[in-house]
Parts: structure tokens; C-alpha cells; sequence
């Protein structure tokens, strides 16, 4: 199973040149650089390690490079990612995130969640946030793809 998280997950592995222009481009919008890692990629683990402190005050993309390779070279099993952090008044969020290394081994899949947050599970024909159920539509009646409120 291949991890698809951040920006450019979905494109083959970007190679170092790749990288530094993209941290080119994030240093261009003054934003923040963090590198981090984890041996768990769930996308419901917001929480990976730093690897250092963030680098507000870096300024060449190079610098940025190095604390990458040092953090592959220390953990060439794990996934590691950088993030931009927009620091402006408002935003104070990741506006850049991608992944730079990628676990060898694949992690195991995961069940799905036995409940979506609503305090109980789903049930088939069950209603979920303002979503009509299949009964509803009046699929053998006219109008049919229609819900009944909207007939």
C-alpha cells in the first residue's frame, strides 16, 4: 500500500533537485521550514516527530537539504516529510507539506473505523449529516432520482 499524503504524493518519488526547488518556492513565501518523521503514516496521526526545531530563520534551501539527508541517514526506514509553516497573521497553518522518504516496508491496512464520530456505528439505509436515505428517493415512483422533499 503506498502512502498518499501531502502535496505530490500521488507523482513518482521527487529526486533532491526536485526538493530543493520546492523549498526554493516555500522560502520564496517566507514561510517556515520543519522537517519530521514517523514509523506510523496513518493519516490520523497528526502527530510525527521533529527532527529539530523548526527553521525560521533559514533562508537557503541547501540547509534545508542537509537536515533532510541527516534525518534520512538516521532513520532511512521511516517516513519523513516537510512542512511550510505560514506564519501571518490569520493563517498561522501548514500551507506546504510533502513527503521526501518513504518506509521500505509498507504499513499493515487498517480497518475502517467502526464509528465516523457520530457516538454510534453506521448502519446500512441510515441517514448520515443530511444525506437521504435510498428509501426515500422514490426510486420506482416519478421524479425518481429526486428526494421526496424536493419533489
Amino acid at each position: 500500500m503506498r502512502i498518499t499524503q501531502g502535496t505530490f504524493s500521488y507523482l513518482p518519488e521527487l529526486t533532491d533537485e526536485e526538493i530543493t526547488s520546492q523549498l526554493g518556492y516555500a522560502l520564496g513565501q517566507g514561510w517556515a521550514l520543519s522537517v519530521e518523521f514517523t514509523d506510523d503514516p496513518h493519516p490520523r496521526n497528526h502527530y510525527w516527530d521533529m527532527w529539530g526545531l523548526p527553521m525560521f530563520d533559514l533562508l537557503d534551501a541547501a540547509g534545508v537539504l542537509h537536515e533532510i539527508n541527516a534525518c534520512r541517514q538516521a532513520y532511512p526506514d521511516r517516513y519523513i516529510r516537510v512542512c511550510a509553516y505560514d506564519s501571518r497573521r490569520g493563517r498561522q497553518t501548514v500551507a506546504l507539506s510533502f513527503l521526501v522518504n518513504r518506509s521500505a516496508t509498507a504499513p499493515p491496512r487498517l480497518p475502517a473505523p467502526a464509528s465516523r464520530g457520530l457516538g454510534h456505528p453506521r448502519r446500512p439505509g441510515r441517514a448520515v449529516r443530511g444525506a437521504h436515505r435510498a428509501q426515500d428517493q422514490g426510486r420506482d415512483q416519478p421524479g425518481h432520482g429526486r428526494c421526496a422533499v424536493h419533489r
